[in-house]
């Protein structure tokens, strides 16, 4: 019954970010070479959507859908292994797996464990590509 709640909760909390292009998406509505230059996939996978890890991380996304789009991120979810994704079959993961792709599509990095939002966008932060963007912005802060 709480996987449902939580489920739900995730649902009512995505609507709004959908609008907004950051997600979740599901692997198969995603196509990965839509994404270049564009966006930031971030790919949440699991064996099953019932995996503890998947369901704390999506808890743990829906508090930051503001911070992630402010950084061009679309956050993926593929739960089901046999439906061989072309997300799957690119980023090979074993179990739960957490996948920040940057732009150019290669992924940077990658965690067996879920992470806040916080760590998300510090590590996105990090990123070449994302201090060019934000020098881009506000070419005053060179």
């Amino acid at each position: 019954m709480k996987f449902l709640h939580t489920i739900l909760f995730a649902t009512l909390l995505a609507a709004p970010a959908m609008a907004e292009g950051v997600g979740p998406f599901a692997a198969a509505e995603v196509v990965r070479a839509d994404q270049l230059y564009l966006k930031r996939p971030l790919v949440v996978f699991a064996d099953s959507p019932n995996d503890p890890n998947f369901i704390r991380q999506m808890e743990l996304l829906a508090e930051g859908y503001p911070q992630l789009d402010e950084r061009d991120v679309v956050v993926v979810t593929d739960t089901d292994p046999d439906a061989r994704s072309e997300w799957r079959l690119d980023l090979r993961p074993r179990g739960f797996s957490l996948v920040i792709v940057d732009k150019d599509l290669n992924p940077v990095i990658r965690k067996p464990s879920p992470w806040t939002v916080r760590e998300i966008t510090a590590a996105i932060d990090k990123l070449p590509t994302r201090r060019q963007e934000v020098l881009e912005r506000n070419p005053a802060g060179r």
